[in-house]
């Protein structure tokens, strides 16, 4: 997704700020900047010298001076500083007032504490966002995008995956009933494909050759056609370049923790949610959103694992942001989906 033309002043938006990418979304035009969450410094001066894109490019192959920074981590702004920097340029790219601040909304885990809700809320606001700045939780907003009755008497179970974490929520007359978040999620994941590689075939890869596994080999469950591949590294006890032969049921057996700490999230969720909902749930199916739900097999797992159907809701990548795009198309009408930290203070 590329950005499109700037939008008028005082222009509202949404922001997905997520641990892996950031995307935006511009009221009347819709997503305008999908972007990596990433940003290159000069460690001499404190300077950008990259976001985004062109930053995550240089990952592992920055000189001295410059430091590549994922300001989030755990879905949490991490770094207060370079976050604050990130938005103000994506806020730049996408909008050509000096003067308006535009309204805004941001995501965030349903998880945080209320310090790191108000940190989100205050790196928006130094960044050019207008008082107050409008929270919603990431299930309720993946909920909306994935096209669920959120304001009917009914149940409605969303399990968002993103890069930090994995968010699961049982939705209800436009409120969360029940929710529980871990911190394992797309980044838990490629770090585990990191560990097992090396641990296996005394390889070190990156960040970025252990997501491109993740996402071309990755799985919950037996495929029905394995499938194996040649990955460049540098060999842990020579230290020189190296090609190995990793197959698919390699990296499942390196992802198995991780998905299955998926599984129980989801389990434990279902455990607490009132027979009612749960009624409902079996009956409409569990639903996912986010990168992490584009796993192969992960629906099946979660079928078998929990007896309940489940779907890979539309445009998972997106659902986040399209969510509280709509929410932010209707801030009026949707204003109890969301809270605004800024005014409670």
């Amino acid at each position: 997704m590329t950005r499109k033309n700037p939008l008028s002043i005082g222009r509202d938006i949404a922001i997905d700020l997520g641990t892996a990418n950031t995307l935006v979304y511009v009221r009347g035009q819709g997503i305008v900047l999908n972007e990596p969450s990433v940003v290159a410094i000069d460690i001499r001066d404190g300077r950008p010298v990259a976001v985004g894109f062109e930053a995550k490019r240089m990952l592992g192959r920055t000189p001295a001076n410059i430091k590549v920074v994922r300001p989030l981590k755990d879905g949490v702004i991490s770094d207060f500083d370079v976050c604050e920097k990130m938005l103000r340029y994506f806020i730049q790219q996408v909008s050509n007032s000096r003067w308006s601040k535009p309204r805004m909304i941001i995501c965030v885990p349903s998880g945080i504490t209320g310090v790191e809700q108000r940190a989100v809320q205050d790196a928006a606001e130094y960044a050019g966002a207008r008082k107050p700045v409008y929270i919603i939780e990431e299930p309720m907003a993946a909920a909306i995008g994935a096209d669920l009755p959120v304001h009917e008497p009914s149940g409605n179970m969303i399990v968002d995956i993103g890069g930090g974490t994995t968010e699961v929520a049982v939705v209800s007359l436009g409120g969360i009933v029940v929710s529980q978040s871990v911190r394992v999620a797309g980044d838990e994941i490629d770090a585990a494909i990191v560990s097992y590689v090396r641990r296996e075939f005394s390889l070190d890869i990156g960040e970025n050759t252990a997501e491109e596994i993740k996402i071309q080999m990755g799985s919950a469950t037996l495929m029905a056609q394995e499938i194996s591949a040649d990955i460049g590294g540098r060999n842990t006890v020579s230290g020189l370049p190296q090609t190995v032969e990793i197959s698919s049921e390699n990296v499942r057996e390196a992802i198995a923790e991780q998905v299955s700490a998926i599984v129980d999230v989801i389990k434990a969720t279902l455990d607490r949610t009132p027979p009612e909902l749960s009624a409902d749930i079996m009956d409409r199916g569990i639903y996912l959103s986010g990168g992490g739900a584009l796993l192969a097999g992960l629906t099946d797992r979660v079928t078998a694992e929990t007896g309940m159907p489940c779907y890979v809701a539309t445009n998972p990548l997106y659902a986040v942001v399209i969510g509280s795009g709509r929410a932010l198309e209707n801030i009026e009408a949707m204003s109890s989906t969301m809270t605004s930290p800024s005014l409670e203070y």
